[in-house]
């Protein structure tokens, strides 16, 4: 009992390390690769919050002009530009002025912003607007297309469920340990105790 329970626990780090490596060649594989990740929609008041807009070109599209808009619409009213990116960044007069910062790539598959400090008044619908122009020898076609995010700030951070349901989990899994352990000592001492007395029955 005690030996496999010896491997048993021996065998934790290893599937430990293998867990990890594999996680490691996972990221590694799909840094390479463009995925059209969603945006964040909750925002805690004070802090930063960026804006994802990911749109993936295929490899042979990577040469193209693109022009990225962003726009703010609050809750009853209409959108109003506030952000462009178009060779240069430009940033429009609102109520985030100063308050925006460029965060796109290079290859400008990813477009997105920052919105500095964000307040209770900048919860509504943010719009990103992706136009590009690609450089074919024929034609020169244009490509758009548009995300949607609809962002709302709160005051206090609330706890993630996910985060509440691993914490249980760890719980469950010490009080389980412990348990185990106790049930082995018990085991060994019992199991010693039996030998001492059969040691003095034959003495």
């Amino acid at each position: 009992m005690m030996s496999s329970s010896l491997g048993t626990m021996a065998a934790l780090p290893r599937l430990l390390c293998a867990s990890s490596a594999a996680l490691v060649v996972w990221a590694g594989f799909c840094s390479a690769v463009c995925v059209e990740v969603p945006s964040e929609t909750e925002a805690v008041q004070g802090t930063d919050m960026k804006l994802l807009c990911i749109s993936c070109m295929k490899r042979e599209e990577v040469t193209a002009s693109t022009v990225v808009e962003w726009f703010y619409r609050p809750e009853g009213g209409k959108d109003e530009p506030i952000y462009e990116h178009r060779k240069m960044n430009h940033e429009f007069p609102s109520r985030f002025s100063g308050r925006i910062q460029w965060n796109g790539s290079k290859d400008m598959q990813d477009v997105s912003i920052t919105v500095l400090n964000v307040t209770l008044n900048d919860s509504g619908i943010y719009t990103c607007n992706i136009t590009r122009e690609f450089e074919f020898e024929i034609h020169r076609p244009l490509f758009t297309s548009s995300r949607l995010i609809h962002l709302t700030v709160v005051e206090e951070a609330g706890e993630d469920f996910t985060s509440v349901i691993s914490e249980i989990m760890m719980y469950i899994l010490l009080v389980f340990l412990t348990l185990w352990l106790l049930i082995e000592m018990v085991y060994c001492y019992r199991k010693v105790s039996k030998a001492e007395e059969a040691a003095q029955e034959n003495a």
